[in-house]
């Protein structure tokens, strides 16, 4: 069996995070109660519960960006960054940063967008078209 990352963390509706994370995002859904619903987010399990969402500010400095902590975040091929870049470009999504390229010809170089759910809980989506790049020093 494959490791995988299970978080819990509060949306304020249901319905909303339902129409982001299954529809926009494309993640399956799983279990739910009416207080909380489980998605497979690209093969990590998440657990979206009713209530107040974390705070979050802008104080994480990477490169030259300012991006927000904490955050989610996942690591995708690049075919399915750029496809799923081009969803959320396409649907108009507000991008706390839009999809780019960082560390551009050094280690680590790597595609990166930052969105916000519904909620207002900040996530990251990164790319990799080499995976030795993903802890490149």
């Amino acid at each position: 069996m494959r490791s995988a990352f299970h978080l819990a963390y509060h949306v304020n509706d249901l319905d909303e995070a339902r129409a982001f994370y299954g529809g926009l995002l494309g993640c399956r859904e799983g279990r739910s109660t009416d207080s909380w619903v489980d998605f497979d987010f690209f093969g990590h399990q998440i657990s979206l519960h009713l209530g107040k969402p974390f705070e979050t500010s802008l104080t994480g400095k990477v490169g030259e960006h300012m991006v927000p902590m904490p955050h989610l975040g996942v690591v995708l091929d690049m075919d399915s960054w750029t496809s799923l870049a081009d969803r959320l470009k396409d649907a108009g999504l507000d991008f706390i940063m839009a999809p780019t390229i960082r560390f551009q010809g050094e280690p680590g170089e790597q595609s990166t967008m930052f969105f916000k759910d519904p909620s207002g809980n900040p996530i990251e989506v990164k790319g990799f078209r080499d995976e030795s790049g993903i802890f490149a020093q």
